[in-house]
């Protein structure tokens, strides 16, 4: 395994400071930001506090750049600290109303409001028609934004911090050539229902202002209500510009029984985050699990000196 190491900057002064016990490193998808936890021995040189910026490499990568939100001490001398990357910051309130932009747009004038430095945005390509969103964190406004682009155009993109940056990057560049298999995992989790996020029966409404007529764009699976009987999925719509196909297309996501599967004890790679694409190949009893699935979460664990990684995986019927 490649040599970890932490860095605290405290003004000008910059520390290695000596880890004990578990570094771990949390990264998600959508929705979180990046949590580094790590313990390290307190000594009469080192001096830090909440607000100094933290790094975590993993050989020459860094692949955690972030801030210390908390400590804890023990009477043995060890300080436990809790850091998070600058998504952490898009926990704040606001709220936005905009017309005829895209998500790229959007992301980019909120990381300005709150002075967030930037790496890569990609352009999402597609307008949305009108954005009102009250009193909502800049996650939720953000993730909305990606998530009617995602239901119009099929394109999935995701939010991360990359070593200080917030970057969107389309999940597609996001692949990975790490395998999760039955020699790579020490242990795995699965189950099957359609109890949450299984639908057959797609109900888009757009109401009309002008005539007060509510006009209702439908998709069915018909094999689907036969199974399982009538699992309806319903929502209003601003603009009914496409909403058959958007129909459709929910349609095509929602059918499906969800499946959730969780790795545990992965051999650690540190290039793997929330939103990586790894090929997975895994006999799971009612199917074989064989083809690229998404890393929604994954832990990183780092301890004396080996690396494992603890992953929820997702993709087509397989949910978070």
């Amino acid at each position: 395994m490649a040599e970890t190491r932490i860095l605290i900057q405290n003004g000008g002064e910059i520390y290695s400071p000596v880890t004990v016990g578990k570094t771990k490193l949390e990264l998600s998808r959508k929705g979180s930001p990046g949590r580094l936890e790590f313990n390290v021995l307190k000594d009469g040189v080192i001096d830090f506090t909440e607000g100094n910026c933290v790094t975590l490499s993993v050989g020459e990568a860094v692949v955690f750049s972030g801030y210390v939100f908390s400590k804890r001490r023990t009477k043995d001398g060890v300080i436990g600290v809790t850091a998070y990357d600058q998504l952490r910051y898009l926990k704040n309130r606001d709220t936005f109303v905009g017309e005829g932009i895209t998500a790229s747009e959007l992301i980019r004038r909120l990381s300005e409001d709150y002075r967030l430095r930037l790496g890569e945005i990609e352009d999402t390509g597609y307008v949305i028609d009108i954005i009102d969103e009250q009193d909502r964190t800049l996650f939720d406004i953000m993730q909305g934004a990606l998530d009617e682009t995602f239901e119009n155009t099929g394109r999935r993109f995701v939010l991360y911090d990359d070593a200080g940056r917030l970057t969107l990057k389309n999940i597609n560049s996001l692949r990975l050539d790490t395998v999760i298999d039955k020699e790579s995992a020490r242990d795995i989790r699965y189950e099957s229902g359609i109890d949450e996020g299984t639908y057959n029966v797609i109900s888009l409404v757009h109401s009309d202002k002008r005539s007060g007529i509510n006009e209702r764009f439908t998709a069915k699976d018909e094999e689907g209500i036969k199974k399982w009987g009538v699992l309806g999925f319903y929502a209003r719509i601003g603009d009914d510009t496409g909403a058959t196909e958007r129909a459709r297309t929910l349609l095509s996501v929602y059918k499906s029984k969800k499946r959730r599967l969780s790795v545990r004890g992965a051999f650690g790679d540190a290039r793997v985050r929330g939103g990586s694409v790894m090929p997975v190949s895994l006999d799971l009893g009612d199917i074989v699990q064989n083809g690229y699935m998404t890393a929604e979460r994954v832990t990183h664990i780092f301890e004396g000196g080996g690396h494992f990684m603890d992953l929820t995986l997702g993709g087509g019927d397989f949910v978070v």
